[in-house]
């Protein structure tokens, strides 16, 4: 390898210059003729069972949760690993029968205005029943723990084990020095939020959703399992992507549910 190429080397960026002279072009900037804005009401605490929501009349046709899109054929997500020992749970879009984590999608809010979406979120009450908390992941693997899938034995989805050469090195090494490693939480924080535009597009047929991912592709087959699409009609554009970090990877419940109302409640006319 010469000394302008290769591993190393410092490589001239290329997609800077629009983006320092402002333009770039990210889930915000996506405007649609007859677009709808979306609230989500979100779970505020950690562990507890759903008896019920109290959604005024006057808001009836604006407010949806989970039995809405499982009555109209809705897949929860899954996440199928060829791993040995991997659990595998179901993730409904919106929470179904009770809560797991603070901020957890509960119900979905739609009105012309933001501020209109806001409003009909904060008016919608949702009646717990408090279930005992997991904070410390050490404690959630005991026995005994509460369990945050009940169909499960426990808290723990998948344990990986080293074996092969390795271990066969381990057990004959003339010395053997053990350690417990443990790691902080990890959050990640990308610069920009999980920004999603959804719309059916009626003269090709075809689902379009402008969203903020490093994975269109996952996004697209994500999408086609949970609302039962053929993958050929739908299309995934992802825009600049402020910071991603591995959480723009993944299917989220917001995208589930944006695509769902575009496909089945309101299109831009």
């Amino acid at each position: 390898m010469t000394g302008d190429s290769g591993i190393g080397a410092s490589v001239r960026r290329k997609e800077d210059d629009r983006l320092m002279r402002g333009r770039g072009r990210f889930v915000a900037d996506i405007a649609v003729v007859g677009m709808r804005e979306l609230a989500f009401v979100r779970s505020p605490v950690a562990h507890a069972r759903i008896r019920g929501f109290d959604i005024a009349e006057a808001h009836r046709g604006a407010v949806f949760t989970w039995a809405d899109m499982a009555e109209s054929g809705v897949h929860a997500i899954r996440a199928v690993s060829g791993l040995p020992g991997f659990k595998v749970s179901e993730q409904p879009a919106l929470a179904s029968g009770k809560v797991r984590f603070v901020g957890e999608p509960l119900a979905v809010c739609v009105a012309d205005t933001r501020a209109k979406a806001e409003d009909i979120a904060a008016a919608v009450m949702v009646d717990f029943e408090e279930l005992p908390v997991n904070a410390d992941m050490l404690e959630a693997a005991k026995p005994g723990a509460p369990l945050v899938h009940e169909h499960w034995a426990d808290n723990v989805f998948l344990e990986t084990n080293v074996g092969g050469a390795i271990a066969d090195a381990a057990a004959t090494a003339p010395i053997r020095i053990s350690r417990t490693i443990r790691t902080s939480r990890q959050c990640m924080a990308p610069l920009e939020g999980k920004g999603v535009v959804a719309l059916w597009d009626r003269q090709a047929e075809q689902l379009v959703l402008h969203t903020s991912t490093q994975m269109p592709h996952i996004i697209r087959s994500g999408l086609s399992e949970c609302l039962d699409l053929d993958q050929g009609s739908i299309r995934v554009i992802a825009p600049d992507v402020g910071g991603g970090f591995g959480w723009k990877g993944l299917l989220q419940p917001e995208e589930v549910v944006a695509a769902w109302l575009a496909t089945k409640k309101w299109s831009p006319r």
